[in-house]
């Protein structure tokens, strides 16, 4: 079996506490919007919208904030206050100003890693906002190369490690989502270890390939060590 020389980790929710910050936030909006429907009415409306929009805003902060603000407008139709647009708006501030807050194991699992493999950090979102997260972290120096893609996908996978390692058939992709981190880079040729948050936004869910030899699953990043050495003893 061809040695792991490359490893890529994705970033929100599996470096670092994401998911949690838009949760209390749709509370805020459900809050908001309460005198209008209901919260699972107004849950699924949104994400009909963010679906809709992810091809157009992308993922992140901003396109979050711009499909609650779309889902105000229609769930209201067009009588939403602009005292709620603007604290639908101040909430979107405060999410991309939340200090960055490691998960367990991280800062060490990659300080162990660091030397003798090359780190990849691949994530999507907001090139700022990613940028400002990464940099708060510390993390930063230990990366080999950082991409911030629109999307996850095979070919972006190949793309990335073939520029910074020695492909996919040696690389090995770590992250919370299923759909994003895990499933793309096993098509690409390579690993995809799944390491779940807790959170799952739904439109980051697939089934997992569990019959497949280069899928893993692990409790936390801590046993990403052990996996990769026997990984390289196989």
């Amino acid at each position: 079996m061809t040695r792991i020389t490359t490893l890529g980790f994705d970033a929100d929710d599996t470096l670092w506490h994401n998911e949690r910050f838009f949760r209390l936030t749709q509370q805020h909006f459900a809050n908001l919007l309460a005198d209008y429907t209901d919260k699972d009415t107004l849950m699924a409306r949104l994400l009909e919208a963010e679906r809709r929009n992810l091809g157009q805003y992308g993922f992140g902060i901003k396109g979050f904030v711009l499909s609650m603000i779309e889902t105000a407008i229609e769930v209201t139709e067009e009588r939403v206050p602009a005292s709620v647009i603007a604290q639908l708006l101040a909430a979107g501030q405060d999410m991309l100003r939340h200090p960055i807050e490691l998960l367990p194991d991280v800062e060490a699992t990659i300080a162990v890693l660091a030397p003798s493999h090359k780190l990849v950090l691949i994530t999507k979102g907001d090139l700022l906002d990613q940028e400002r997260k990464l940099a708060q972290s510390g993390l930063g120096e230990m990366f080999d190369a950082v991409e911030i893609v629109s999307h996850k996908t095979p070919q972006a996978y190949a793309g990335i490690f073939a520029r910074h390692g020695d492909g996919a058939e040696a690389a090995l992709m770590v992250g919370n989502s299923m759909r994003s981190d895990v499933i793309p880079p096993i098509l690409a040729g390579g690993w995809g270890v799944y390491v779940p948050h807790g959170l799952v936004w739904e439109i980051e869910y697939a089934e997992p390939p569990l019959t497949h030899p280069r899928y893993r699953s692990l409790p936390s990043l801590g046993a990403l060590p052990d996996l990769l050495g026997w990984i390289d003893g196989c």
